[in-house]
């Protein structure tokens, strides 16, 4: 347990300790911090990523969840977040997100099937594996949860404001964005957090939260350099992925998204499970965008679910899957 100290005085903050932490130097020499947990040979590994100018702990509530059953947890910090050294800006892409990815499973989850859970940036990081590394994916992957993502970039960002005022806000966020990224690796100044709160309060959750889990969202933004926050903003915002999510064939997913997500609402998730086939779609009423946070209980019982089910996964049912979908005869 710990205790944070907030801008409102001391916050109790629950936070799961990991078995291992570790640094993987990534092959451009970007440092990403890496925690891990459970046995190595457990007979399923999940790998919990995370969203945009954020950072691992914001998984806390399912990571402790996962503690209860035989499986290998692995949670990184991307680049430019967190505790992870800082990008470049060439690199601060989705594309090299998806590079990071296969990384992290080369080192870390070699062998076995995987679960892969992708909270809005990290689930388009998943797309992004899934398109870069297709033979891999099929032959790997067992499950997939995408938790308030989107495969068609800004599409369906409306901001919580009306229409006729999305397209302004959106050029004026473009235009900031591209300020921020060539401002390099500098953090937001913690004088910046308290007058930052209640913008992200309101942008990213709902009707409720605990009050902790804000503060660890809010630390997560004050670690996240100005770079990766500007920096990313256009490759999110081009991703489409929807033809690479029906290419993915039967897989046991999920789609989460909460009513009030203001970012990537639930045409997003819809979407998502209109493309891949067997998708189970959950609208939550009343929640944000961090769901994860908003609704704990909820999220990780769908995630235990993927995670049971994907433990039942064979190298010879992912090897049909393979030959089902074309990717050996491509590679």
């Amino acid at each position: 347990m710990l205790i944070t100290r907030g801008y409102y005085g001391a916050v109790r903050i629950t936070e799961v300790p990991m078995s291992e932490r570790s640094e993987l130097t990534l092959a451009d020499g970007v440092r990403l911090h890496v925690e891990t947990s459970g046995p190595v040979d457990a007979p399923v590994t999940v790998v919990l990523l995370h969203g945009w100018c954020l950072d691992r702990r914001t998984w806390h509530h399912q990571a402790k969840a996962l503690t209860g059953v035989d499986a290998r947890v692995v949670a990184y910090d991307a680049r430019g977040h967190g505790r992870s050294s800082a990008t470049r800006l060439r690199s601060a892409t989705l594309g090299q997100l998806g590079d990071d990815l296969a990384e992290v499973l080369r080192a870390y989850a070699p062998s076995g099937p995987i679960v892969l859970a992708g909270h809005s940036l990290g689930g388009m990081t998943i797309m992004e594996f899934a398109e870069g590394y297709p033979q891999e994916f099929a032959g790997r992957v067992a499950g997939v949860v995408f938790v308030s993502t989107t495969a068609e970039g800004v599409t369906h960002t409306g901001y919580g404001l009306p229409a006729p005022l999305t397209p302004v806000l959106r050029v004026a966020e473009e235009t900031g964005a591209g300020l921020l990224a060539r401002l390099g690796a500098w953090r937001p100044h913690s004088a910046m957090l308290p007058v930052l709160r209640p913008t992200v309060r309101w942008l990213l959750f709902g009707e409720g939260h605990e009050p902790g889990d804000l503060e660890v969202t809010m630390s997560a933004f004050g670690r996240a350099s100005l770079r990766s926050i500007g920096g990313f903003r256009a490759s999110v915002g081009a991703q489409h992925r929807l033809d690479t999510l029906a290419a993915l064939g039967d897989i046991p997913a999920a789609a989460l998204v909460g009513d009030r997500d203001r970012l990537t609402p639930p045409p997003c998730a819809e979407s998502i499970a209109e493309a891949l086939v067997g998708t189970h779609l959950t609208v939550f009423e009343g929640a944000g965008h961090m769901l994860m946070m908003e609704r704990p209980e909820e999220v990780s019982a769908i995630l235990l679910d993927v995670v049971a089910r994907a433990a039942k996964s064979t190298p010879r049912r992912r090897a049909a899957r393979v030959r089902r979908s074309g990717y050996d005869q491509a590679a």
